[in-house]
Order: structure tokens, then C-alpha cells, then sequence
């Protein structure tokens, strides 16, 4: 069987290395890029004022406080959208299969490339070229498989490359925290650090079931990386992917106020979805179907994100834009498309830590109690809370149409 070789690309400290291009004065300075207000949130900070103990996701106000000759700035998720679609479009120019595992973050499989040249020579030539094209640092991670590529880029970083041998897997994670291994939260942490495991050498050591008798399944999991087992596809990356939704009434209407309710409460469930699969949407649409069954769409490029405060707006003003006739509406829809894995830090730099800690709380209330379970009070009385989750199938009258 021939062996794996996968590659690890991951843009260096992405935000801040687009705010240093664009402001070359920032080159040598730390920066912060987040929310400006008292109530702000780290998006990205540079490497440099991460000694200070700095983190994305941390109150602005205290990173301000462990590192006050930091440049503050509020950053343009428009931007880095862009940038993200250059190098998206110079990655999938040089090989054959990618997946794009967030904005600055992606995989590639290189098996096989061996026959033709060297895979390392191959890595090393294509972080080079989007080192020119782009201007931004990137460092990469080669191995047999994505989870030990993952960790290997972070150990290149900044702005290096690592390739890990074939059978070499263990004895390179060995000396490592168990904070480098994927999955493991600050809670699992503290579970095995309270275990007396801090390094991946104890975890390596350990037979299995014990892993498992204290972290349930994920501790299978965890003792397979640790050991640098882990067979994940690459999932191709396809630019017109998409999750959409559509509303049909049961009698056609031009009640605008029952419209919008019905865009509002798709537009919020469809973000929730996104969001709970990790994912961002850089392209949206509305559809509207007229009782003499004509349809027109509308569609919107946008900076990544998977804000219900962000997107609901956008869709409401498409919807504006769209709707001239005064025929009777047999069918509206909301879609999002251009999707690609990432989380919320994006919109850091537009939200406080309450927008965050509001979005963390409804999405826990979602999981637990169902995704109607906290809903916007324009939509009341909608029918449209019966939709179903858009990637596992469609109820009457709501269509919620999966990934495509």
C-alpha cells in the first residue's frame, strides 16, 4: 500500500501579516488586531506579543494591559476575505486536490507525487511561490497524515517548513505538550494535567482503555494522535458549496412583514448550522418565486463570516433590492454559498465579549434543547421554525437543501 504523504499550509499570524503589507511601518512592531472598545476581543495578535501572554479570543482591555506598546487595530474582514480567496486560487492552481480547512489554513494530498519530483521539493517550491505572489509569510507541515502535519506547521512557525519522515511520527511528538494535540480544549487539559500527562510521551505510553475510562471515546482518539494514527480524508474544496434554505406558503402573499419574518428566521437558522459545523459564508443570495412561477435571485460577495447580526441585514436589503413587482410571492429562499471552514474569530474585531458570550450561550440553549429553542421575536408565529437541520433533510413546505 502506498504511502500517505499529506501537506499542512498555514498562513502566519494571518490577519496581522495583511495589516503589516498593507502598512509596512507595522513590520517590526506588535500588533493587535480586535475590537478598539473597552469591551473588544483579540481577532489576531503577532507573534511578538504573545510572550506577553497574549491570545486571540482575550478581553482587549487585558491584552492591552500585558503588552501597552502594542498597535491597536480594528481590521476590514473584507480584506482578509480577499486575500484569503488569492491564495485559495494559487493553491488550487499548482494541485490537483485541496481542502481548505479555514481562511488561512489548508491541506493538500501529495501521494504519488513522487514519480514525477519530490514531494518535499514540491512543498518547499509551492510555499515559495505563494510567499511571492501573496507577500505573506506561510509555513507548512509534511507528513503521512493531517493530524501530525497540523502539528509539525506549528512547530515550523513562523514562517518555516517540517517534514516529518514516514515511521518517524511518534518519536517528533513524544516531547510535546499534550496542548498540541487537535481536540484537546482547555478542559480535557486540565483533566489529564490533574492526571499528572503533560507531556504526549506519558499519553503514548499508556494502554488505550485507560484513555478511554477517563475521557470516554474521545480518549480513543486522543491516544491515536498521540501515537500519530489518524486516517482523515481530504475533503476537496469546492467554491460553490452552499446550504439554503426556501420557505413555499401555503397561500401566496405580499405580506412584507411575514416575508421578512420568514427571511429572518432562515437566515438565523442557516447561520446557527454554519457555526455549529465550523464554517463561514463569503457569498449570499435570496430567491424569490412570484405566483406565475417566475423566479429571480439576487446574490451578494461579503467578507467571511457566520453572524446572524451580519447576515440578516445583508439578506433583508437583497430582498429590498429584489422584490419591484406587486405580484403575489409563492416562494422565498436564503442561501449561503463560498463556504469554507473557520470559526468565529473573523467578526472578532467587530463584537464585544458580550456579542460573543450571547452567541456562545444561544448556541449551547440550540444543542441542547433543540435549534428552535431560542429564536428572534420578529419571527413568532412563523411556521418556519418546523425548518430542519439543512444538511440532514427537509420537512413540509420548508426545503432545507444540503451542501452541494
Amino acid at each position: 500500500m502506498q504511502e500517505k504523504s499529506i501537506l499542512h499550509l498555514d498562513l502566519d499570524a494571518f490577519f496581522v501579516s495583511v495589516e503589516r503589507l498593507i502598512n509596512p511601518e507595522l513590520k517590526n512592531k506588535p500588533v493587535l488586531v480586535g475590537g478598539l472598545s473597552e469591551r473588544g476581543v483579540v481577532a489576531a495578535c503577532s507573534y511578538d506579543t504573545r510572550r506577553f501572554g497574549v491570545h486571540s479570543g482575550m478581553p482587549m482591555k487585558v491584552a492591552r494591559q500585558l503588552c501597552p506598546q502594542a498597535t491597536i487595530i480594528r481590521g476590514n474582514a473584507a480584506t482578509y476575505t480577499k486575500y484569503s480567496h488569492d491564495i485559495t486560487e494559487i493553491i488550487k492552481s499548482k494541485v490537483p486536490a485541496f481542502e481548505k480547512a479555514s481562511v488561512d489554513e489548508f491541506y493538500a494530498d501529495l501521494t504519488g507525487m513522487d514519480r514525477f519530483f519530490g514531494i518535499q521539493k514540491f512543498a518547499s517550491e509551492l510555499r515559495q511561490y505563494i510567499i511571492k505572489e501573496s507577500h505573506l509569510p506561510i509555513s507548512f507541515g509534511l507528513s503521512q497524515n493531517k493530524v501530525v502535519s497540523k502539528i509539525a506547521t506549528g512547530e515550523a512557525k513562523p514562517n518555516n517548513e517540517k517534514v516529518i519522515v514516514n515511521g518517524a511520527e511518534k518519536e517528533f511528538l513524544a516531547p510535546l505538550s499534550i496542548k498540541k494535540i487537535p481536540m484537546i480544549g482547555s478542559k480535557t487539559f486540565q483533566v489529564l494535567v490533574g492526571l499528572g500527562i503533560h507531556k504526549i510521551e506519558t499519553i503514548q505510553q499508556m494502554p488505550v482503555e485507560m484513555l478511554e475510562g477517563v475521557l470516554g471515546k474521545n480518549g480513543r482518539i486522543i491516544w491515536q494522535r498521540a501515537n500519530g494514527i489518524d486516517n482523515t480524508p481530504i475533503i476537496p474544496f469546492h467554491e460553490r458549496k452552499s446550504i439554503s434554505a426556501e420557505r413555499t406558503f401555503h397561500r401566496d402573499t405580499i405580506d412584507v412583514v411575514r416575508l421578512h419574518s420568514s427571511l429572518v428566521a432562515m437566515t438565523e437558522n442557516l447561520a446557527y448550522h454554519l457555526r455549529n459545523g465550523n464554517k463561514l459564508t463569503s457569498c449570499i443570495s435570496v430567491k424569490i418565486r412570484y405566483s406565475d412561477f417566475q423566479t429571480h435571485t439576487k446574490q451578494l460577495k461579503i467578507p467571511y463570516t457566520s453572524a446572524d447580526h451580519l447576515l440578516i441585514p445583508k439578506i433583508l436589503e437583497l430582498f429590498k433590492q429584489l422584490y419591484s413587482r406587486r405580484l403575489l410571492i409563492r416562494l422565498i429562499g436564503v442561501k449561503f454559498s463560498g463556504l469554507a471552514g473557520g470559526n468565529y474569530q473573523i467578526n472578532l474585531f467587530d463584537d464585544t465579549e458580550e456579542m460573543l458570550s450571547l452567541y456562545n450561550s444561544m448556541d449551547k440553549i440550540r444543542k441542547r434543547f433543540g435549534e428552535h429553542s431560542v429564536i428572534k421575536a420578529c419571527t413568532l408565529g412563523s411556521d418556519i421554525g418546523r425548518l430542519n437541520n439543512p444538511f440532514n433533510g427537509e420537512p413540509p413546505m420548508v426545503h432545507a437543501h444540503r451542501i452541494q
